[in-house]
């Protein structure tokens, strides 16, 4: 129900009017006049007291609430809000004169060229240089640099940094000399917005005490931000028919989520699935979309820009597709057209060497593969 609001000036004029109607004489109702000091009084009281029912209102439905109102609110009905991601990648430690060995233990530190992003050598065990015993990375005599994966100290979508950008170790290696990363951190993501808390809010509600296809979705995406989930009914993961069996793919954006991410997800699955039922989790089976186009550009138009902005344009679009999502081939020059305004005509369209729309199979996600501007 909306309130009825009203402004200093108004309350004061209705005290005035009730005032004097309740008198047998004219009052003094001027500036400065002690009735007229008391009346003003009241109307400040008033004001205080109709910022309080509105904060009121606001804390008491989710659709007026924001930062810890709504986690308070979802907070009585089990309802968290999704933290921060951290950011990660691959860095590359060098060095100048690989006579010596050197070693890179786990937590070592480096930092964006500007001081503002740090990340942390992280451990992979599937490194044939890692060693578990020694907690590092060790390289031999001979050898001039290595590939580690990092993550961001301060998880967030600031950790989301350029390639070229990471340049400074924290604190001397033995041996090492250089940091880089080729390649840009991705996966960093904020804590969910409130905007995102509320809609995620009423998807939640909705799958309680469901055993349906949304319910399933729904509990994925409670595990972690940025996820895209595709739910197959009555096929097993060869796509073969199996009758009460279904299959839920999942990618985080990168194509092949971790093995921890998926076993939290299979847990969240299980804990809605209808009884008597069987289901797997996995990754998708990634489908490359190569890219190419020419442009005809307006007189005057830088062409690195607007080639850089294309590229770019029709590389964010291919990563956010769903999975299951198929890659339609008209749209690609509906993007470089809306990529720059100096975009005059688009041809030579191919995507993966036809003219033809991309449709990834069962389990399938396109992904963006080579995209080549002209």
């Amino acid at each position: 129900m909306p309130l009825s609001l009203q402004n200093f000036t108004a309350m004061v004029e209705q005290m005035a009017a009730a005032v004097q109607g309740a008198a047998t004489q004219v009052l003094d109702l001027t500036v400065g006049s002690v009735l007229r000091a008391i009346l003003e009084a009241n109307a400040s009281l008033g004001l205080w007291l109709q910022w309080l029912i509105v904060e009121v209102l606001q804390t008491t439905r989710l659709a007026t609430s924001s930062g810890t109102d709504c986690d308070s609110f979802g907070a009585d009905f089990g309802f968290v809000r999704l933290p921060a991601s951290t950011a990660g990648g691959v860095v590359t430690f060098g060095r100048f004169a690989p006579v010596l060995s050197a070693f890179v233990p786990v937590g070592t530190t480096v930092m964006t060229s500007d001081g503002s992003q740090s990340f942390t050598v992280s451990a992979d065990t599937s490194n044939p240089a890692y060693s578990a015993g020694s907690g590092g990375y060790g390289l031999a005599a001979g050898i001039a640099s290595i590939d580690l994966p990092v993550v961001a100290v301060v998880a967030g979508a600031a950790g989301d940094v350029l390639a070229g950008t990471i340049g400074l170790l924290t604190s001397a290696i033995p041996g090492i000399d250089t940091v880089s990363n080729a390649a840009p951190m991705t996966g960093g993501l904020d804590a969910e917005s409130d905007a995102a808390f509320k809609a995620r809010f009423g998807n939640y509600l909705a799958s309680l005490s469901r055993a349906t296809p949304d319910a399933i979705e729904e509990s994925v995406a409670g595990v972690q931000q940025g996820l895209s989930v595709s739910v197959a009914e009555n096929v097993d993961q060869t796509g073969a028919v199996s009758m009460g069996s279904f299959v839920v793919t999942v990618d985080n954006g990168t194509g092949a989520p971790p093995a921890g991410l998926l076993a939290s997800i299979a847990a969240a699955v299980n804990a809605v699935r209808p009884v008597g039922t069987r289901f797997a989790v996995q990754g998708p089976v990634v489908v490359n979309a190569d890219v190419s186009m020419t442009l005809t550009l307006a007189p005057g138009a830088q062409a690195p820009v607007v080639i850089a902005a294309v590229s770019d344009a029709i590389s964010a679009y291919i990563e956010s597709l769903p999975v299951g999502a198929g890659l339609p081939y008209s749209r690609l020059a509906q993007i470089a057209y809306d990529a720059s305004s100096a975009v005059v005509n688009v041809t030579d369209t191919v995507l993966n060497g036809t003219t033809a729309d991309l449709v990834p199979p069962l389990f399938g996600a396109v992904r963006v593969g080579t995209v080549s501007v002209a």
